[in-house]
């Protein structure tokens, strides 16, 4: 049993993921600013209520842990906003987060970006690269390049996952992680199938150093 540490655990993805490390049998701190709200009255869940930017917050639920997943979100009201004026909110908690893990010692780490991050940029077909990226994406997918930049810099044992369009769906076990550039394509995955990959990606270390893409 381990303790993992979920960023960004009150909503998404990141709801997904705790849900199914507490189901795997690990020990789960959930980080979020809404952590408090989270309703998974579940033994081995302890809620950390604070801001991914908050230092001092960071270091302390990083302390003991085994782990760290970094799943965050531009946030439901910032969204419109964001995909006008862009964001640096990806970047500037990933250097809280990097810092923080060096300064405990916590080395595993597994982060959350998108098609359309890093070397992945024009791998999503036509309507995606040409319309969907350009128009609501490439604001936001700016910093997640930087994001990257940093977790490839950090010394740090990373896997950066880029899931496809993301839905609501269930969990079906059938997401693929493409880790080869000449087979990233645009497809859907739905969150739990994302979340269950995290899991299970952070303690097998299968793509340590790479990006894999998910889709099904």
């Amino acid at each position: 049993m381990a303790t993992l540490l979920v960023i960004g655990a009150s909503r998404g993805i990141g709801l997904e993921t705790v849900q199914r490390a507490l189901a795997a049998g690990h020990r789960v701190r959930a980080f979020a600013r809404g952590a408090a709200a989270i309703d998974l009255p579940q033994p081995g869940l302890e809620k950390v209520a604070a801001d991914a930017l908050d230092a001092t917050a960071v270091t302390a639920a990083i302390e003991g842990a085994d782990a760290v997943i970094q799943s965050l979100g531009a946030g439901e009201k910032a969204a419109p906003q964001v995909i006008l004026t862009g964001t640096t909110i990806f970047s500037r908690t990933t250097r809280v987060l990097i810092d923080a893990m060096h300064a405990t010692g916590v080395r595993r780490l597994v982060a959350v970006t998108g098609l359309g991050a890093g070397d992945s940029r024009g791998r999503g077909g036509f309507l995606y690269d040409a319309l969907a990226f350009p128009l609501l994406l490439k604001r936001i997918y700016d910093d997640k390049d930087v994001q990257e930049q940093m977790i490839r810099a950090s010394g740090l044992e990373w896997t950066i996952v880029r899931p496809g369009l993301l839905t609501n769906g269930p969990l079906t076990g059938q997401a693929r992680a493409l880790s080869e550039p000449e087979d990233w394509r645009f497809g859907s995955v739905s969150r739990a199938d994302v979340a269950a990959f995290l899991v299970r990606e952070t303690f097998e270390c299968r793509f340590v150093g790479k990006t894999p893409l998910l889709v099904r």
